[in-house]
């Protein structure tokens, strides 16, 4: 009996490793943006991405779309032209991803407003240390 309580814990704590490790990889801005961009466009290319995220680098977005591809999350697919036409789209898991983030955009527009009061205020404090 106690072999089988410890496997169940060993099952558990590795179960716990992959979830933070999904989460580590789902919960970054960067997934997030490109989540955003392809939910509900179908095909994008590349390029494409990279002009509707702004800020992110050519690197960051190779290693995002590279980890949501062995995720599962996105397909990717080659055009043999000169040069190649590389796109991406969302895979039904990267869908209902997609659709469990939109909570989180709901949240924060509903909430900007308040977010950059307390981010004034505490500036404001800081500015000033014996306030805090």
């Amino acid at each position: 009996m106690p072999f089988l309580e410890a496997e169940k814990i060993e099952d558990y704590s590795k179960k716990t490793r992959m979830v933070r490790q999904v989460l580590e990889q789902v919960a970054t801005k960067w997934t997030l943006l490109v989540l955003d961009a392809l939910e509900g466009a179908g095909e994008v290319r590349h390029s494409r991405l990279r002009q509707k995220i702004e800020g992110i680098s050519q690197k960051m977005l190779t290693q995002t779309l590279r980890q949501l591809e062995r995720d599962g999350l996105i397909t990717r697919r080659v055009k043999p032209t000169v040069p190649p036409q590389v796109s991406y789209r969302l895979t039904p898991q990267g869908e209902s991803l997609s659709e469990a983030t939109c909570g989180i955009w709901q949240w924060v527009e509903k909430n900007i407003r308040h977010v950059e009061k307390s981010r004034e205020n505490y500036d404001s404090k800081a500015q000033n240390p014996e306030a805090l």
